[in-house]
């Protein structure tokens, strides 16, 4: 199989790139190379294996189109994005035309492909935006609103919370719609706090690899809002695992929205995660706090079930685990992560 990922030098994309490989697959990675690690995250890739490399920006149509015509991709994992929604707030001209309009040069490119890729398209829980009309208490030291025991499924209302919700759902609801208008065969993955190695987290984006760095190197932590917000935290290699069933078995998933996280099993306070960094690490994580930020939800757990009935796939790695596989990554490469994020 040929295998195009969008921002495969990036964190998720990497680790896609890395499987895919190791699975046999032809992957080539599509990446502007503009995020802090990416460069480093790339080499990675190519010493895995062999890899094809196109430098581009999903924002410039006629090269996504001759990436998809040249290669000629059986399949499409979009992962390019603008990822913060801090940054989307600054600079919601440039998230826009990312998010938005690079997805529909995606779809467009698929579209006008001799023979169309299927396109798995990585989009996020912040189309449910904050989650304002669920009546929220505090209980255990933890945020619990009223969402059933599984969490959050995908008849949840969209409800689109900032600039990076407006062009994250945006997109999200293209990729949808050129399964229902053009046939085209796509999924799209609502995906809640991915996290893993590879991860060059910084405080915007990428809290829990930015929790283990600051607290190995010393940096002031800040935690927005109380610390009491709930997150379904999910490792990446049981998302790329996702992306392989998905792909597989695509008749059963075309055209289809799933929520993807690490569900009530994985689900962790952001003060209960620096808790248990503090027993990983065997030290004392300090943190101080400031208001909340636009759009963040008091708690957000993902409902795996229609991926589970469709796919047999559930998240394997527990959080204590994955969090020790990131310190263990992170630790040795210290010095070189500081010195990209800083």
């Amino acid at each position: 199989m040929r295998v195009l990922i969008t921002g495969g030098a990036g964190f998720i994309g990497c680790n896609c790139a890395v499987d895919f490989l190791s699975r046999g697959h032809d992957v080539v990675v599509l990446d502007n190379l503009s995020r802090a690690g990416a460069s480093d995250n790339l080499e990675w890739v190519r010493s895995r294996g062999e890899v094809g490399f196109i430098r581009a920006d999903v924002r410039d149509a006629a090269a996504i189109e001759r990436a998809v015509k040249d290669r000629a991709p059986d399949a499409v994992i979009h992962l390019a994005a603008q990822v913060a929604v801090t940054t989307s707030v600054v600079d919601p001209r440039t998230d826009f035309e990312i998010n938005a309009l690079g997805t529909l040069n995606v779809l467009e490119a698929a579209r006008g492909a001799d023979s169309p890729p299927v396109v798995l398209f990585s989009s996020t829980n912040k189309v449910y935006g904050a989650l304002e009309d669920l009546r929220c208490e505090v209980r255990d030291g933890r945020h619990s609103c009223e969402i059933s025991a599984s969490g959050v499924s995908e008849a949840r209302p969209l409800d689109f919370h900032s600039p990076y919700g407006c062009s994250k759902g945006a997109a999200d609801q293209y990729v949808r719609d050129y399964a229902r208008i053009y046939g085209l065969r796509t999924v799209v993955l609502r995906q809640s706090c991915i996290y893993g190695n590879r991860q060059f987290g910084i405080e915007e984006q990428g809290w829990l690899a930015w929790f283990i760095l600051a607290a190995l190197m010393g940096r002031p932590i800040t935690v927005y809002g109380d610390g009491m917000q709930v997150r379904d935290v999910l490792e990446v290699s049981d998302l790329v695992r996702l992306y392989d069933l998905c792909i597989d078995g695509i008749d059963r998933v075309s055209g289809r929205i799933l929520n993807v996280g690490g569900g009530p099993h994985n689900a962790i306070s952001i003060g209960e995660s620096l808790d248990l960094l503090e027993q990983v690490l065997g030290q004392e994580v300090a943190r101080t706090y400031s208001d909340w930020r636009p759009g963040d939800q008091k708690i957000f757990i993902s409902d795996n079930s229609e991926a589970e009935r469709s796919l047999g796939w559930r998240p394997q790695v527990t959080v204590r685990e994955g969090l020790q596989r990131l310190v263990e990554w992170i630790r040795p490469n210290l010095d070189l992560i500081g010195a990209k994020v800083s």
